[in-house]
């Protein structure tokens, strides 16, 4: 009889001794433990000559291929379902997880359980393995992350050029942007927004990962220690770097200044827009605005301190300078101070598509030079006969010029 995730802790995660109840279900070997293994229920059809016959078929449905990654909240691997033929992604805990792993682990499924959005991977099961690992199974996502995407545009690779213009690298952003627009919606935000946690797949689907740390709005925040010394080379060499001081959770490269501070009682959704304008500031730039910072307590305050700057993104590359009008953009959602940032996330999306259709705010020469550009091609638009006139004019003029300059210049000749 296979035990569901959530009648399974249902009582045991309730009462302050529900550590000790709970540690000889996650033993492995335990006599207590619920197995979850299931052998298939779908026949195989048989045909002999015209005629079809169903065979029974029992083996194991379940079929571990490969690990997909691995990480603080426990690792994922793909698995092959025998019944339906597919393949889909299994995150599970290790065995004896602590409490409080335990206790995110179940909030994160049912926080992406409660998210049903195309740009947020859908929850198709949840179970105890015969090790006694508590699981939950996910579609399998084909893509690659925002942080690939960023290390191949950033080594100049062609092909990354060539796929991830800025206008389709706006396009991924608008799609983070509808996820985050719905959780919000909910009463969620997702705390440890980051590349390593957007798929984009080979179709341009845009999915945002890893819940484990959303929350609701106002609810209390977790008390506990740190999960161990990063060293410096640590921090060079891997991104996302995950730390939790006190009650400080989540990455903090892309923290917000509120976050950093552990301010959880009175953070929002425009904690999430601050972690959104760093992913995306990295992905119009291709570099991190707090590159070079090699310790947690530096980055920590340099979060709080740091104000970002437009000028390393006018750098040109072999992408091409960015456009200013997404510089702005992108300035005004890291204000350090939240009121300065944008309301909400669809904010964002309706300053997003004015920009994109040219309707854009005048900061500076080159958005001045760009708004009047888009004017006239937009009066071009509604009144084509009129701009038409005004070519021949235009062009009449100049040609009359052109003979008056000629006619002048052969009269000082002649005197």
């Amino acid at each position: 009889m296979r035990q569901s995730l959530a009648a399974g802790l249902e009582n045991t995660l309730l009462s302050p001794s529900s550590r000790s109840e709970l540690a000889p279900t996650l033993t492995p070997g335990s006599g207590s433990t619920t197995s979850s293994r299931r052998n298939t229920v779908l026949p195989r059809v048989e045909w002999t000559g015209a005629q079809p016959s169903v065979v029974p078929l029992q083996r194991e449905r379940f079929e571990e291929v490969r690990p997909l990654g691995q990480g603080g909240m426990g690792e994922v691997v793909l698995i092959r379902d025998h019944d339906i033929e597919r393949e889909v992604a299994l995150k599970r805990l290790p065995p004896g997880a602590e409490l409080d792993r335990v206790l995110r682990f179940v909030e994160e499924i049912r926080t992406v359980g409660t998210l049903d959005h195309p740009n947020i991977v859908p929850v198709h099961d949840v179970g105890v393995d015969d090790q006694g690992r508590y699981f939950f199974m996910m579609k399998h996502l084909q893509g690659e992350t925002l942080e690939s995407i960023i290390a191949r545009l950033r080594a100049a690779d062609l092909n990354a050029l060539v796929r991830y213009p800025f206008q389709v690298r706006v396009q991924i952003f608008m799609g983070v942007l509808h996820a985050l627009s719905y959780a919000h919606g909910k009463g969620f935000i997702h705390r440890d927004l980051k590349p390593a946690n957007i798929m984009v797949g080979p179709f341009g689907e845009v999915t945002v990962l890893d819940w484990g740390l959303a929350r609701k709005v106002g609810a209390g925040a977790p008390t506990q220690g740190a999960t161990g010394g990063a060293t410096s080379s640590d921090l060079q060499h891997a991104r996302p770097l995950h730390t939790e001081l006190g009650s400080v959770v989540g990455t903090p490269l892309y923290m917000s200044p509120e976050q950093a501070r552990g301010e959880h009682d009175t953070m929002d959704a425009r904690s999430d827009i601050y972690s959104l304008s760093v992913l995306f500031h990295e992905l119009l730039g291709l570099t991190h605005y707090l590159e070079g910072l090699t310790s947690v307590p530096e980055i920590m305050t340099a979060v709080q301190t740091r104000e970002v700057t437009l000028l390393p993104l006018h750098v040109k590359s072999a992408q091409g300078p960015v456009p200013a009008e997404l510089l702005w953009f992108v300035a005004k959602g890291m204000s350090k101070d939240p009121a300065q940032r944008y309301a909400s996330v669809d904010d964002m999306l309706l300053q997003l598509q004015a920009a994109l259709e040219g309707r854009i705010h005048v900061q500076c020469q080159r958005t001045f030079l760009k708004k009047t550009f888009h004017q006239g091609l937009r009066a071009a638009d509604r009144n084509p006969m009129a701009l038409t006139m005004a070519a021949l004019v235009g062009a009449g003029l100049v040609v009359a010029s052109a003979v008056h300059l000629g006619m002048t210049f052969f009269a000082t000749m002649l005197h």
